[in-house]
């Protein structure tokens, strides 16, 4: 039998699918997220499954993983867009300065708690875990996965004060994880190599942060701008992709001044794209609904991806597992004390203080990328990547379960309602 690459990883693709919906209706009966399902659905057709059978058409390879990375970019770039309609300037009144000191308060305690537990099992193991490798895994603690945590408070339609904050406060974490981890990689590479430019290690994430809300800004104003000359739902439609498709693409663009390497971070960029055209054009709300159902199988297939690329082998070094552990319990007890602590500051809702950390736990893009950045510290960077590795692996299992468990606690989940596996609304039945 003969059949293209193409076809092979569309077959292959589909059937992820297939297996992802099928199994969300099981999850639903175990009342599991749907999320969860399609990531255990992504790790059956995955390279360490029946992609191992090397069978075309049936599981998924490495080969292919690698070259569909352009899923999971627009998966994201939908992700931030759809979180810039959270910072809607009438909603930021209320709740604005709580989320900003509630967001860097508790993604910079996390740091320095995981910090604190990964130095003294540094000294406790030193040829496993070298001084800068912890210094590094402890800034890439402070990133949280918007994807899952977005992906459950659609499915369960979640309203209330934590919703409410929730997604402001993760779009900020991630926000303030560039610049942590800029900074602290910067002291790792120091450690290790003994020559690093002081003034880029300040500068670089202040400028990707800076330039990429630039271009969000940029490109939300041409947004609104363009949606003007178009009328009908499908133009309008076709539009919205268009510039968060455009705006994904030039985030990628890299360049250098001197020793100054400047990026930008495709995330805030297409946050700040939400953000402008939420703020400024009047049929927003409409828009935004419309682009949730059209982006609801590439947010599936996205998670599905997900699940393959989890490396089930960082389950054979001990070592790694022992450190993924102290790395795991660490960092959650960072978040929900970080959190706990900054929204009693605040004076938030009692259910916030009480629930929002655990919201904060599921981890996976962002820190992937940070890991694979950290690579450039050699072997301890394949140590950072490992030991992250095995932290998503668990956070994307477990977190969306436990998110869908605070949201419930916090009474902003409605039990009464099923939602299918098409993110429809059916009444229950007796």
């Amino acid at each position: 039998m003969i059949i293209s690459d193409t076809a092979s990883i569309m077959l292959s693709f589909s059937i992820a699918l297939l297996v992802g919906l099928l199994l969300s209706r099981l999850a639903k009966i175990i009342k599991l997220p749907a999320v969860t399902a399609y990531l255990v659905a992504g790790i059956l057709v995955g390279p360490f499954v029946l992609g191992k059978l090397n069978i075309p058409g049936i599981g998924i390879t490495n080969d292919q993983i690698e070259n569909l990375g352009f899923i999971s970019d627009l998966a994201l770039g939908f992700i931030a867009f759809a979180m810039g309609n959270e910072f809607r300037i009438s909603e930021l009144k209320t709740i604005g300065k709580q989320a900003t000191i509630i967001g860097i308060v508790q993604a910079i305690f996390t740091t320095i708690i995981v910090d604190i537990f990964l130095i003294i099992l540094h000294f406790i193991m030193p040829d496993k875990l070298s001084l800068a490798s912890a210094i590094t895994l402890g800034s890439i603690a402070t990133a949280t996965a918007p994807a899952a945590t977005l992906m459950v408070i659609k499915q369960y339609k979640a309203k209330g004060p934590l919703t409410n904050i929730l997604l402001p406060i993760v779009a900020l974490d991630d926000a303030v994880g560039l610049v942590v981890f800029a900074i602290s990689f910067g002291i790792a590479k120091s450690i290790n190599i003994g020559n690093v430019d002081v003034l880029s290690v300040i500068l670089e994430p202040l400028l990707e942060v800076f330039l990429s809300l630039l271009l969000g800004f940029i490109m939300g104003l041409l947004f609104t701008l363009c949606e003007k000359y178009f009328h009908s739902r499908s133009k309008r439609m076709a539009v919205s992709v268009t510039f968060v498709m455009m705006t994904i693409a030039l985030s990628s663009i890299k360049f250098s001044l001197g020793n100054i390497h400047i990026g930008f971070s495709s995330l805030l960029s297409c946050m700040m794209l939400g953000t402008v055209f939420c703020n400024i054009c009047e049929v927003s709300e409409e828009l935004m609904r419309r682009a949730d159902r059209w982006t609801a199988p590439i947010l599936i297939l996205f998670f599905v991806i997900s699940g393959a690329e989890l490396d089930l082998g960082v389950f054979a070094n001990l070592a790694v597992v022992i450190i993924g552990i102290v790395y795991i319990l660490s960092r959650s007890f960072g978040k929900y004390f970080g959190a706990n602590l900054s929204a009693k500051l605040t004076n938030c809702d009692t259910n916030i203080v009480k629930y929002l950390g655990i919201t904060l736990l599921p981890q996976a893009g962002v820190a992937l990328g940070m890991a694979i950045k950290a690579v450039e510290l050699g072997p301890d960077g394949f140590i950072v990547r490992n030991i992250t590795l095995f932290a998503v692996l668990i956070y994307e299992i477990v977190g969306p379960f436990l998110t869908k468990i605070a949201l419930t606690k916090a009474n902003e989940i409605n039990e009464d309602d099923i939602i299918s596996a098409r993110g429809e609304t059916l009444p229950k039945h007796p």
